[in-house]
């Protein structure tokens, strides 16, 4: 069991560099210092329980689903779109059976079916999960545009194309209604513009 636990440990210290890991396409919209791999992560995760509870599905699997959904990351590094189009895509299933090889069984095929389900697409949950990446992708860009990072119009618009589900679109266009500091004025019970 030692050795086991060994591997487990690996992984854990592995998941822990998604925290310095930067989303890199961000840089190339002009954002200095990009979210990282794991506050991605996170949001995605609160976002997909939301979408999932909206729609019928089960809000704790799509959020788990999220929370795996770039854990191989922290072995290919964040590759944006247009390095994909140079680098050959690693499969993420593939890159999943190398990190949880040696792990204790249960545990490596919890994570191994997570990352299947989410790349598949065909449950409920999996799709939450998809349009929550998305979803959060266009909540960043609005933040980043917030900022002065113009370039973000383009991941806003993109990521809000690939949206599937009612619940995502509505959540989208009613995120792109307002303005990130929009809660802030409610609670302080100014009116919104």
């Amino acid at each position: 069991m030692a050795d086991d636990l060994s591997a487990v440990a690996h992984f854990l210290y592995a998941a822990g560099a998604l925290k310095q890991a930067r989303r890199t396409g961000w840089w190339m919209a002009g954002v200095h210092d990009p979210e990282s791999v794991a506050e991605h992560a996170w949001r995605t995760s609160l976002i997909a329980s939301i979408i999932a509870k909206l729609e019928g599905a089960d809000p704790a699997r799509a959020a788990f689903l999220a929370v795996w959904h770039d854990s191989q990351e922290s072995r290919t590094g964040d590759v944006n779109h247009l390095g994909k189009k140079y680098a050959s895509g690693a499969d993420p299933q593939e890159v999943t059976a190398d990190q949880t090889a040696g792990m204790p069984e249960p545990p490596a095929e919890t994570v191994r079916y997570l990352v299947a389900e989410y790349e598949e697409e065909e449950s409920p949950e999996a799709i939450c999960a998809r349009d929550a990446d998305k979803l959060e992708c266009l909540l960043q860009g609005i933040e980043c545009k917030a900022q002065g990072c113009e370039n973000a119009q383009r991941w806003i618009d993109t990521s809000r194309g690939r949206l599937v589900t009612g619940s995502a679109v509505r959540l989208a266009d009613e995120l792109l209604a307002q303005g990130s500091l929009d809660l802030l004025r409610a609670a302080l019970g100014e009116k919104c513009a």
